[in-house]
């Protein structure tokens, strides 16, 4: 089987999760961002396939732990 890689990015003015080239999905937070790549790789993980998923630090997007909006 294969890598399945998912990389938890900044996008936009929100987070979405880097897969096989392609930035998938418009999340509001970098927390739901991650919970889909999770997801994902979770079915990946059941076909077999070797699994990588990341996520950046606080130092990333706004500064915030979950990346979201600080009104």
């Amino acid at each position: 089987m294969g890598l399945a890689t998912y990389a938890v990015i900044e996008s936009n003015d929100g987070w979405g999760v880097l897969h096989d080239g392609d930035v998938e999905g418009e999340f509001l937070t970098k927390e739901s961002a991650f919970e889909a790549a999770v997801a994902a790789a979770s079915l990946a993980i059941r076909q077999g396939h070797e699994v990588h998923v990341s996520a950046p630090s606080s130092e990333a997007g706004n500064k915030t732990a979950l990346g979201g909006a600080t009104n």
